[in-house]
């Protein structure tokens, strides 16, 4: 099954983060911009034509993410949108960040 089909299941701690082996394979499933950052993070910018496309945008994440029980840090700067996934409670990545990511990805097809 491909993670877009997944969903997030609760991290409850106690766990390590996955590692660069680990999360290797889900990260071949996601968008090619999304960057992994010190291998604890993932992070993608988009831009929009307008300010209220990256507004709409961001309430269409803001729906995903609370069907999934997963938010992400989100910043936005006019057109611009930077989305930031890791799970707080291993203090890295987990496999609902993938899995929101993909979902993500699937808002810009």
């Amino acid at each position: 099954m491909n993670l877009q089909d997944k969903s997030c299941v609760p991290c409850k701690g106690g766990i390590p983060p996955l590692t660069r082996k680990e999360f290797g394979p889900m990260l071949s499933e996601v968008n090619s911009a999304w960057e992994v950052i010190d291998n604890k993070k993932l992070r993608r910018t988009f831009e929009f034509p307008a300010f209220m496309d990256a507004i709409a945008f961001v309430n269409k994440i803001a729906d995903i993410a609370e069907r999934e029980g997963h938010h992400p840090d989100i910043q936005i700067h006019y057109k611009q949108v930077i989305i930031e996934l890791w799970t707080f409670k291993i203090d890295g990545l987990f496999d609902n960040d993938f899995i929101l990511a993909t979902k993500i990805d699937e808002l810009t097809n």
